[in-house]
């Protein structure tokens, strides 16, 4: 959800899981399956394919420009043609990072987006994103439920080193240093 100005809020957390597996039952808005890239980190300037489940034959291809920040930052995104997208990875050079991305409804009308990165990989983790309209709903939202709670319990929001650019670095190009 961007705000009107282009401002994405985010809270952001650690978790082991789709919610269903540890006994949080949400209602499955939309599943993706998605590749993404970095030309840039510092800035962000990043390339993504987005793949729906329900609809595995035709892909969305995203360059997206984002500011730095942790609760919030500028951010920039546009539609682009699979040709860019393509000679973009190819410009990258790096294996892009693979996802599947789940989003489940909340029961107060904002969306949790569930995210495993990196599947195959040792490196393979899961998190958790919410995006709110101002910083002051970001701050102020509790959680509505014991297990969903439990599910939310390790947040990094505020926390550097745990955003995709951050594991772009570690995974894809450290061998360079």
């Amino acid at each position: 959800m961007e705000t009107d100005n282009g401002m994405e809020i985010e809270r952001k957390w650690l978790v082991s899981g789709w919610p269903e597996s540890v006994g949080v039952h949400l209602n499955l808005v939309k599943e993706e399956k998605m590749r993404q890239g970095y030309v840039s980190v510092e800035p962000t300037v990043r390339i993504r394919e987005e793949i729906s489940a329900q609809n595995p034959e035709e892909a969305t291809y995203l360059l997206t420009f984002k500011s730095s920040g942790l609760l919030s930052r500028k951010e920039i995104e546009f539609p682009i043609e699979k040709r860019y997208f393509a000679e973009l990875e190819e410009l990258i050079s790096h294996p892009l990072v693979p996802k599947v991305r789940r989003t489940y409804a909340l029961p107060d009308g904002l969306l949790l987006e569930v995210n495993h990165v990196d599947g195959e990989e040792e490196t393979a983790f899961w998190y958790a994103e919410v995006e709110f309209r101002t910083e002051e709903e970001a701050r102020s939202w509790k959680v509505n439920s014991e297990g969903l709670a439990r599910y939310l319990s390790n947040e990094v929001t505020e926390k550097a080193g745990f955003s995709m650019g951050a594991y772009w670095k570690k995974t894809r190009l450290s061998c360079l240093q």
